[in-house]
């Protein structure tokens, strides 16, 4: 197996852009493209961009997609339900299952809808991206289109299906792991959400 790199690129509004790269074959994968897009440009040089994934469309995740694709050629892509809302284009259109190759890894699509309908995560061997789902110690905050009683539902059939060491990148703050989650996170304690 490849030896993955994973590079957080500290973005506007306090977002975390993920660089995941295949440290023999040197192609990658951005995640969650925000801005400003030269950031994240310069933190991929040396590597192939094969895609421009976005964990959903609200803009701090997403506002450097077109920019970074200019700069680096890579695929962009978004969940059809995001991109119906946000009018987003992408090359692109993400469903529940879907695996994207680049190196010796793939990316398999999970659908986590409740955040925003089109909510994704993005599994890598034993690492999920999992944008603003989840956080550590909580979950993204909402907004007009987040339904917190699906974004719960897609965390107790989706997130937690994973084996417990799974790493956590989420969108916003600290790394994390399902395992440090289920035992700290106070959505797992039925206490109230913040």
């Amino acid at each position: 197996m490849g030896k993955l790199s994973i590079v957080k690129v500290k973005l506007d509004r306090e977002v975390n852009c993920y660089i995941v790269s295949d440290a023999g074959s040197k192609e990658a994968v951005v995640i969650d493209p925000g801005m400003p897009a030269e950031k994240i440009a310069e933190q991929t040089a040396g590597l192939t961009v094969k895609h421009i994934l976005a964990t959903h469309g609200h803009p701090g995740h997403v506002g450097g997609k077109d920019d970074l694709k200019s700069l680096t050629g890579g695929e962009t892509g978004i969940h059809t339900a995001d991109a119906k809302q946000f009018l987003r284009s992408a090359d692109r259109y993400l469903l529940e299952g879907d695996e994207l190759p680049f190196g010796e890894f793939k990316v398999q699509v999970m659908h986590t809808p409740g955040h925003t309908p089109g909510s994704v995560c993005f599994v890598i061997a034993n690492h999920a991206f999992v944008g603003d789902t989840i956080l550590a110690g909580g979950i993204g905050k909402q907004t007009p289109e987040t339904d917190v009683r699906r974004q719960m539902m897609s965390i107790g059939t989706k997130l937690l299906r994973l084996p417990p060491s799974t790493a956590l990148y989420p969108g916003h703050g600290p790394a994390t792991s399902l395992e440090r989650e289920l035992a700290q996170n106070p959505i797992f304690r039925g206490a109230p959400v913040r």
